[in-house]
């Protein structure tokens, strides 16, 4: 197959079996690790930027900025070096450095926030930052996935109805909650075309996005210091919270089993079916979105130092 733009490079139909993982419970997982970029955010970036031109953005005028915790600036930098835009992207500490290294090489700026905001964290920080720079740079536009349309708009068309394609009579779909834009582009598809689908939604604890209080966080990916604008969960069946040490052991559980290395969010996301295991009736079937692969992980989740750093109290 020959494509004649990066940002076409999507491969949004690649599912993997990991049965026997959970008790009585087989369970599919959508990888989205084939994609541009590893991740699922190939689909968000192409659409915020895709919105922008719609828009008018001047690639010979405009610069591009946006807050990343790694996977949208990845994909981002790749699009934005693809179109010949400028593109600068805020990060914190937390972010994986070969992440940042993988922005740069792209071309991209990257700014790395080393101070979270006593209120709302590094997100807090981060946007701080780029409303300050917005304040003095005309030509500067923020994509802001936090609030853009386009990020539901590329889940509901794509990531939801690949799914709803593969799995007509789906039961159960398990999805992670960053900036929802995922969650909600897969709720806004299935409560109109698969009603009967039972939507959790997997979170990391230390997010406040289903009301719990803020506190450190380690792994980037899901979670949020500020509460996530597009967030309802009128449509949802139910919310779980997965500590990042439960993150850490299923994501080596996973691959150590099936020969898969997980990204953290995927990690959290089939955590959070283990333990609502009990609430699923035997012979269900079972989908949760894999949002990247664990190769830039390595140094971290897979890391027996970098864990005992953190979580003085994990047994790995």
């Amino acid at each position: 197959m020959i494509f004649k733009k990066i940002d076409d490079v999507l491969h949004d139909d690649v599912f993997l079996e990991i049965n026997g993982l959970i008790d009585d419970l087989d369970v599919i997982i959508k990888l989205e690790c084939f994609n541009l970029g590893h991740s699922i955010k190939l689909k968000t970036a192409k659409a915020l930027i895709d919105a922008a031109e719609v828009d008018g953005i001047d690639a010979s005028k405009n610069r591009i900025i946006e807050s990343s915790s790694g996977n949208l600036g990845v994909a981002l930098s790749a699009i934005c070096a693809s179109r010949n835009y400028d593109f600068t992207c805020v990060v914190d500490k937390n972010t994986l450095k070969s992440n940042i290294k993988q922005m740069e090489a792209y071309g991209a700026k990257v700014i790395v926030i080393d101070k979270p905001d006593n209120r709302d964290g590094y997100l807090g920080s981060r946007i701080r930052y780029i409303k300050e720079q917005l304040s003095y740079d005309k030509d500067l536009i923020w994509l802001n996935q936090y609030r853009n349309p386009a990020n539901i708009e590329a889940h509901s068309s794509k990531t939801a109805q690949k799914i709803i394609n593969e799995f007509p009579n789906l039961d159960y779909l398990f999805v992670g909650a960053g900036t929802t834009g995922t969650l909600m582009g897969c709720v806004d598809a299935f409560k109109n075309q698969l009603p009967k689908t039972k939507i959790i939604a997997v979170d990391s604890i230390g997010s406040v996005t289903f009301g719990a209080p803020r506190s450190k966080r380690h792994i980037p990916g899901l979670g949020a210091s500020v509460m996530p604008f597009f967030f309802d969960d009128e449509y949802l069946t139910d919310k779980i919270q997965v500590s990042e040490i439960e993150t850490i052991k299923m994501c080596r559980e996973i691959a150590s089993k099936y020969g898969y290395l997980p990204g953290g969010s995927t990690g959290t996301v089939v955590a959070a079916i283990k333990k609502y295991a009990s609430k699923i009736p035997k012979g269900s079937s079972v989908v949760a979105i894999s949002p990247d692969s664990g190769e830039r992980y390595v140094s971290t989740i897979y890391c027996d130092e970098w864990v005992h750093k953190n979580y003085s109290n994990c047994e790995v």
